[in-house]
C-alpha cells in the first residue's frame, strides 16, 4: 500500500498506531465504483468494511413504508461498514455512491485480526457503533412519532367525515320529508267544471322547491288561478312556499280582487320574513266562469300564452315588482275574456330556462312554438306534450330550475 493510502488511513482512524497502520497496509483492497453503486445492501449479511479514499456515499435507510431517509453522507477520510463486521447482523441501511468513489476495503477475517492487535482501533471503533445506535434510536423514535401523528389525524378525519355523513343522511331525511309534505300540500286533483278544465305539472331541480300552483274554488261562480315561484332553492324555499301558499288560500277567501289578495300575502310575507332575501313571483288571477272573465295580477311572473283557435299564440300584458321584496308595492289588475276553445298556458321560469347540453336556453319564443302546436289538445294533454318537448331538448343536461306548468282550459260549447 502506498504512502497516499496509509495517509487516508490514518486521517480516517485517529489515534492508530503504526502497528495497526500496518496491518491496514497489508489487508486493506483498494476498489474504484462508479455513481449509483450500492456497497451495502439493508438487510442483507455482509462482512466488508470500508474507509472513502475520494468521492462520497450516502447512508440510506428504506423505512417500513417504503420511503427512502438519507442518515448521513460519508466523504474522503469517512469509513462506514463497521457493524456487520463486529457481529452477523444485517446492514442496516444501504450505502450508495453518489459520485465516482474510490474506498479501501477490509474484510472480515483481516479486520478481526487486527482489532485484537489494537485496542485503540477498537475503542474507537466501539465509539461509532455507539453513535450509530443513538442515531438510528432517534430516526426511530422520530419515525414513530411521525406515525402517531399521522394517524391522530387520520383518526381526526375518519370522525370529522363520519359526523359529516351522519349529518348529511339527516339531512337528506329531512329533505326527503319535506318533499313529501310539499308534494302532499300541492292538489293531487284539480277542480274541474262543465264549463273550464285544469291541468298541472310540477317537479323541483333538487328534492324540494320553491315552486308552486292552485286551483281554488271561491264560490259558486269564481275559481282562482295561481302559480308562483319563492326566489330559493331547496328546503328554506319549500317551507317558505308552503306558508306564502296558506297565505293565498286565506286571503283569496276574503276577497274577489287579486290585487288585494296579493297585497295581503305581500304584508304576510314581511311579517314572516322581516327582511327582503326571500321574495315571490307571480301570477294570481280570479275567474269569474259565467262571463269567461279572469281578472289577475302578475307580479314579476312568466307572461303566461293564451292560445285561442285561428289566432297567434298571445303573452298576456300587465307586469308589476315582486311580492315580498319592497314594502311599497302597488298592483294592476288586468283582464282577459276567455272564450269557449281558449286555453291559457301558465309556467315559471324553469321552462323556458331549461338548457340543453349545449348551454342553450330553450326559451320563450320556442315555448309559444310548441304551444301554438296544441289547439286541438285539452289542457291534460298540452301539459303532456310541453313537458316532453322541454325534455327532449334538455337531453341529459340537470335540470336547470323547478319547472312548473298550470293549463287552464274553456271548454267548447258541446
Amino acid at each position: 500500500m502506498d504512502s497516499g493510502t496509509t495517509a487516508v488511513i490514518r486521517s480516517a482512524l485517529k489515534g492508530l498506531d503504526e502497528e495497526t497502520l500496518q496491518l491496514l497496509r497489508q489487508v486493506a483492497k483498494r476498489a474504484e465504483y462508479p455513481p449509483n453503486t450500492t456497497l451495502c445492501h439493508q438487510g442483507e449479511v455482509e462482512h466488508v468494511f470500508y474507509v472513502v479514499v475520494k468521492g462520497s456515499v450516502a447512508i440510506v435507510r428504506v423505512l417500513d413504508d417504503g420511503e427512502e431517509r438519507i442518515l448521513n453522507m460519508v466523504g474522503k477520510n469517512g469509513y462506514f461498514g463497521e457493524m456487520g463486521l463486529i457481529d452477523d447482523s444485517p446492514r442496516a441501511a444501504n450505502c450508495v455512491t453518489i459520485t465516482p468513489t474510490t474506498v479501501l476495503e477490509v474484510t472480515e477475517e483481516a479486520f478481526d485480526k487486527f482489532v485484537m492487535n489494537s485496542p485503540s482501533l477498537a475503542n474507537l471503533l466501539l465509539q461509532r457503533i455507539l453513535s450509530n445506535a443513538r442515531n438510528l434510536d432517534q430516526m426511530y423514535i422520530e419515525d414513530l412519532q411521525a406515525k402517531n401523528e399521522a394517524l391522530e389525524q387520520a383518526y381526526e378525519r375518519l370522525k370529522a367525515a363520519q359526523e359529516k355523513l351522519v349529518e348529511q343522511e339527516r339531512l337528506e331525511r329531512e329533505l326527503e320529508l319535506a318533499a313529501q309534505v310539499q308534494r302532499n300540500l300541492l292538489q293531487a286533483d284539480l277542480p274541474h267544471f262543465p264549463d273550464y278544465g285544469f291541468a298541472a305539472y310540477l317537479e323541483p331541480a333538487r328534492q324540494v322547491g320553491g315552486d308552486f300552483y292552485d286551483v281554488l274554488e271561491i264560490d259558486d261562480e269564481h275559481v282562482a288561478v295561481l302559480i308562483a315561484d319563492v326566489a330559493d332553492k331547496g328546503f328554506h324555499a319549500a317551507l317558505f312556499m308552503a306558508v306564502t301558499r296558506t297565505l293565498f288560500l286565506r286571503e283569496g277567501q276574503q276577497s274577489l280582487s287579486p290585487a288585494e289578495v296579493a297585497l295581503a300575502v305581500h304584508r304576510g310575507m314581511f311579517d314572516i320574513a322581516n327582511n327582503d332575501e326571500v321574495f315571490l313571483t307571480a301570477f294570481y288571477g280570479v275567474l269569474h266562469r259565467p262571463s269567461g272573465r279572469l281578472t289577475y295580477i302578475r307580479a314579476a311572473h312568466e307572461r303566461p300564452f293564451l292560445l285561442r283557435p285561428g289566432r297567434e299564440v298571445m303573452a298576456l300584458p300587465g307586469g308589476d315588482r315582486f311580492l315580498g321584496m319592497m314594502p311599497d308595492l302597488e298592483l294592476t289588475e288586468e283582464t282577459v275574456e276567455l272564450k269557449p276553445g281558449d286555453r291559457l298556458v301558465l309556467f315559471s321560469d324553469g321552462v323556458p330556462d331549461a338548457v340543453n347540453e349545449s348551454d342553450e336556453g330553450y326559451g320563450n319564443q320556442q315555448l309559444a312554438a310548441a304551444v301554438a302546436n296544441c289547439e286541438s289538445k285539452s289542457a291534460s294533454e298540452i301539459v303532456d306534450y310541453l313537458v316532453k318537448d322541454v325534455a327532449q331538448w334538455q337531453g341529459s343536461a340537470d335540470p336547470f330550475d323547478d319547472l312548473t306548468l298550470l293549463v287552464l282550459e274553456a271548454k267548447a260549447a258541446t
